[in-house]
């Protein structure tokens, strides 16, 4: 029997059974619907998308993975140089892995161990966010800060090693005036927590950070595997202000693949290259690397930057605004947009059950979480489809 995620099994709704899906949307043998989420946030393509299959098809026929211990490949060699000529800076060493969530922990056991190879023992503490969400291993569970995800911690109690601040900029002087000697990085969604409840905040707070780390020799580490390739209305946000670690998953490979990458600047990978054994960096997930994986993230960042896509993000946000900005119910408690999403957040998380099933008799597939009903939708929705999706959203609360 399949185990679904974030399913209580005993009382869950029968899960749609998709048969087919191309561009936007997905097919059921009843209905055909707008993908509203993106396959959780990341087939920015669409589905089955000629190019891409083509990319996965062109590496089969050679072989579908070998491992990077000892070996090396053209995919994985061709989509590190890339990522070094597409980010900012000097974020130029990448380090793949097989999902989001390994990416974040391959990100703060490099953070610890910079320090570590330094001797500077003390460094054992991160500072991260409130309502902050990196995935559902353990270690980024901690750093995480969402009760209804990571409630199992409660076992261990409270992390000495972990400080939570919200997202204001005097909380964050705070932290480092008090934790600095201790912290060997500071670790953040930029702009837009997604899982926390597509929460947004201004990048003021984020070039603050960039100058404390800097004060206090601190790494800044930018989770952006929900934030990367456009989500924000910017193609990264480490393009407005430089970490030293950059997380990427989801959209890397256009939602075909599970793959992420860590991408480490000058500074950090210096502080690993040594004669000294013991200051490697001993990690290797086995899929790293996944020819196939590679092969097509190639290809998606290449529709990406050849058929302009952060035009098409500007659009899907000025339809957003246009169709959303004045939209008002006594239930809700904030709309928020930025970029390729929006997120209506209600007061009581009980006014919208119900929502998928009814989005999905008008040919739309929401996933609604908590107090949160939200798009993130393809970004290459057309105008009428995207309307019908947030016409949708509208609607529920003018009929219920």
């Amino acid at each position: 029997m399949l185990w679904y995620p974030y399913e209580q099994m005993k009382t869950m709704n029968v899960p749609y059974h998709i048969v087919d899906a191309k561009g936007v949307y997905l097919y059921t043998d009843d209905q055909k619907m707008i993908d509203s989420v993106s396959s959780w946030w990341s087939v920015i393509h669409g589905y089955n998308h000629p190019v891409l299959n083509q990319a996965i098809d062109d590496q089969l026929k050679h072989f579908a993975h070998v491992m990077l211990g000892g070996l090396t490949h053209d995919p994985a060699l061709r989509l590190a140089e890339k990522l070094k000529t597409y980010l900012p800076g000097d974020l130029n060493y990448s380090f793949f892995s097989d999902s989001g969530s390994v990416a974040v922990e391959v990100a703060l056991k490099m953070a610890l161990q910079y320090y570590m190879n330094r001797n500077e023992t003390q460094r054992t503490m991160v500072l991260s966010l409130e309502n902050g969400y990196h995935g559902d291993t353990f270690k980024t569970m901690e750093v995480g800060d969402d009760a209804d995800y990571h409630f199992v911690l409660k076992a261990f109690g409270p992390n000495p090693h972990v400080v939570h601040i919200p997202t204001t900029v005097a909380a964050l002087e705070e932290a480092f005036d008090t934790y600095h000697d201790r912290l060997n990085c500071c670790l953040v969604e930029p702009l837009l927590q997604g899982a926390g409840g597509m929460r947004m905040y201004d990048i003021s707070f984020l070039k603050r950070a960039r100058e404390l780390c800097d004060k206090y020799d601190v790494l800044l580490l930018f989770d952006e595997i929900a934030t990367g390739f456009g989500r924000t209305g910017h193609r990264f946000v480490s393009d407005l202000v430089q970490p030293d670690i950059l997380m990427l998953g989801k959209a890397l490979t256009g939602g075909y693949i599970g793959h992420a990458v860590t991408v480490a600047n000058q500074k950090v990978f210096d502080g690993f290259y040594d004669d000294n054994p013991e200051h490697a960096f001993m990690h290797g997930p086995t899929f790293m690397g996944n020819a196939l994986a590679c092969s097509v993230a190639l290809k998606s960042i290449e529709l990406f930057e050849n058929e302009h896509y952060m035009d098409k993000i500007q659009r899907i946000a000025e339809i957003t605004r246009r169709e959303m900005e004045n939209f008002t119910d006594s239930r809700i408690e904030d709309v928020r947009m930025m970029g390729g999403c929006v997120c209506i957040e209600v007061k009581d998380a009980k006014t919208l059950e119900g929502y998928q099933q009814f989005a999905y008799d008008r040919g739309v597939f929401a996933r609604p979480f908590l107090k949160y009903l939200y798009a993130m939708v393809p970004y290459v929705i057309t105008e009428e489809e995207l309307v019908k999706v947030l016409t949708t959203m509208k609607a529920w609360f003018k009929t219920h």
